[in-house]
């Protein structure tokens, strides 16, 4: 059997938006120094005047941005995601999010992508960094079609996104032609046992643990949870009261990201078991992302295993 094509989201990135500029002479890129990380350079070629690299400057960055904006322009600002969010938290705060400005921010190779290069270049705060912050919707695409879609739908939004983008290849999940919704999950596999949920790179470790359950008998739910902020909230509670137990998964931390957001929803309105897998509270150390996802337990394998304790769990709450 052959293994799936993996894809690269920053190649979907990049080439919805050079599309998308072909017909918005408004779209203008921003970056850190890193139009080859953020796979900038077909832009760079073809509107060399319409992309601005600050260097390593994260702030200014964020900051050129919002007076493009201001200016009616269309900024993508493209950067690291450990440093597009940890140095310029304040601009994005004050400069986008408080200013309600139309600014895409662009997070390149979060999660634990940058691997070998250690904990100051693993991004596993940026979901808690930005779903606190008002007017800002914060989005972790599944795979490349889902990544094209939000890309365009974030160019229509009338102001400031969170884009947070992988470098770590993935097989496509949704069908081409997708079209994304904010705050919306997709229903990837039906389920009454138990539900998953994930986003990002772990979307697909999900559906291959619930392969791993089905032969077990255990029928899983998936949901793919791209919308961090705002949160699907009748996906999260008719999961709850459905299938009774709620496992999440993400490349962050497990306090304040995705499995944070779903808990708030999970307490207030179904309780019901449920377990956050993620990187528990640590520097992640260094090592390749997927060696990463395996030491901290989101193997399909391990993902399995957990949902079997949370269904455990669950019997044991009815007895």
């Amino acid at each position: 059997m052959n293994s799936p094509k993996l894809n690269d989201c920053r190649d979907a990135f990049t080439a919805t938006l050079e599309r998308l500029a072909e017909s918005d002479d408004r779209i203008v890129a921003v970056c850190n120094d890193s139009v080859g990380s953020s796979k900038l350079g077909g832009f760079k070629a073809k509107w060399p005047e319409r992309l601005i690299n600050v260097g390593i400057a994260e702030q200014n960055m964020v900051g050129v941005g919002a007076g493009l904006a201001n200016g009616g322009l269309l900024p993508f600002v493209c950067g690291a995601a450990p440093f597009l969010t940890g140095r310029a938290l304040e601009q994005i705060k004050a400069d986008i999010a408080y200013s309600n400005a139309n600014v895409k921010l662009v997070g390149i190779s979060s999660g634990m992508a940058y691997g070998e290069l250690g904990p100051t270049h693993h991004s596993i705060e940026d979901f808690a960094w930005m779903r606190v912050l008002p007017n800002l919707p914060v989005i972790a695409p599944c795979d490349a079609i889902e990544t094209a879609a939000a890309v365009e739908w974030a160019a229509r939004y009338p102001g400031p996104v969170f884009l947070r983008l992988s470098r770590v290849g993935v097989p496509d999940l949704l069908s081409q032609g997708h079209r994304f919704e904010l705050g919306r999950a997709n229903l990837l596999r039906g389920g009454h046992d138990v539900t998953l949920i994930a986003n990002g790179t772990l979307t697909h470790r999900m559906m291959k643990a619930a392969e791993i359950l089905a032969g077990q008998g255990i029928e899983a739910r998936v949901l793919n949870m791209a919308t961090v902020r705002p949160i699907d909230v009748e996906a999260i509670v008719s999961a709850a009261r459905e299938t009774g137990a709620i496992l999440t998964a993400e490349e962050h931390s497990t306090f304040g990201g995705l499995g944070s957001a779903i808990a708030e929803v999970v307490v207030a309105e179904a309780p019901v078991p449920m377990k956050i897998l993620g990187v528990p509270g640590v520097f992640a150390p260094t090592g390749s992302a997927e060696f990463l996802l395996d030491e901290f337990g989101m193997a399909p394998a391990e993902v399995a295993d957990a949902a079997r304790t949370l269904i455990n769990r669950k019997a044991a709450r009815a007895a």
